[in-house]
């Protein structure tokens, strides 16, 4: 699944001629380009898609989608490690993140389960 994640400003810069920002999608930090949002400013929120900040959102908003996502388990599918992923799905295709690697456990655990 590939959701539109609300995040906020970190800084702004130029990559290659594009102007880029860091922006925090509460607590994990990429790269986004601003080129489709060029006054959107360091501190200010935006709906990020594929690597592009699409529309100017307030912090309220922000935050409440955030929360849902994060109780919904969404950021984990969205932003997880894919390396654990792949490890889960081939221990035998359960859900991710399986419960022994969350309880602290290995793969090997977790494929004996």
């Amino acid at each position: 699944m590939c959701l539109a994640v609300p995040g906020r400003v970190l800084d702004i810069g130029e990559k290659d001629g594009t102007r880029m920002a860091s922006v925090d999608f509460g607590g994990v930090v990429k790269e986004v380009c601003l080129e489709y949002l060029p006054d959107l400013q360091v501190g200010e929120y935006a709906i990020v898609h594929v690597g592009f900040a699409l529309q100017r959102l307030d912090e309220e908003s922000a935050r409440q989608t955030l929360d849902l996502f994060a109780e919904l388990g969404l950021l984990q599918e969205e932003f997880g490690d894919p390396w654990e992923r792949a490890a889960a799905e081939a221990a035998g295709g359960g859900a991710w993140p399986f419960p022994a690697a969350a309880a602290g456990g290995t793969v090997q655990e977790a494929q004996a389960q």
